[in-house]
């Protein structure tokens, strides 16, 4: 069974090279689950980072869910994530190096009903290769749109 994205960070490919990704489990509360089932989630301008050999998610955004009162959550409370201890050090030593840091790429449920999250082990582009990166896409797609227009 194909897992159920519920939302992507669509920034991200944009504004950071991806050296490598991997999944973590999230700590949430229920109303968090119901709201997420109602796709009320956004990863723009969210980041993970390691406090105390423990990775957080911050500024992940999930909206308060419409029938939960006052059992409701702070929508953009830290969340925990769930990795393995010698996942976490190898994230300490990588992101302690100059220039990297921890993007979540999409954030879905698994076969299990879970809720996953992709994380990415990313460095963060300069303006001129954001540029680059346009104009090459723009050129593959003029390509590509004449080798149709010759068929």
């Amino acid at each position: 069974m194909e897992p159920k994205i519920i939302t992507t960070n669509r920034r991200a490919r944009h504004d950071y090279y991806i050296e490598e990704t991997m999944e973590a489990g999230i700590a949430l509360t229920g109303t968090e689950v119901k709201s997420l089932r109602k796709g009320k989630g956004n990863l723009n301008d969210c980041y993970a980072q390691v406090v105390d050999e423990e990775v957080y998610l911050y500024n992940c955004h999930i909206s308060p869910y419409d029938f939960g009162n006052r059992f409701n959550h702070d929508p953009l409370r830290p969340r925990k994530l769930l990795l393995h201890k010698e996942e976490i050090r190898r994230l300490i030593g990588k992101t302690s190096q100059k220039g990297f840091t921890l993007v979540p790429l999409t954030m879905y449920f698994d076969k299990n009903n879970r809720v996953k999250l992709k994380l990415a082990l990313a460095k963060g582009k300069k303006t001129y290769d954001k540029r680059e990166d346009l104009a090459r896409r723009d050129a593959e797609r003029e390509m590509a749109r004449a080798l149709r227009g010759k068929e």
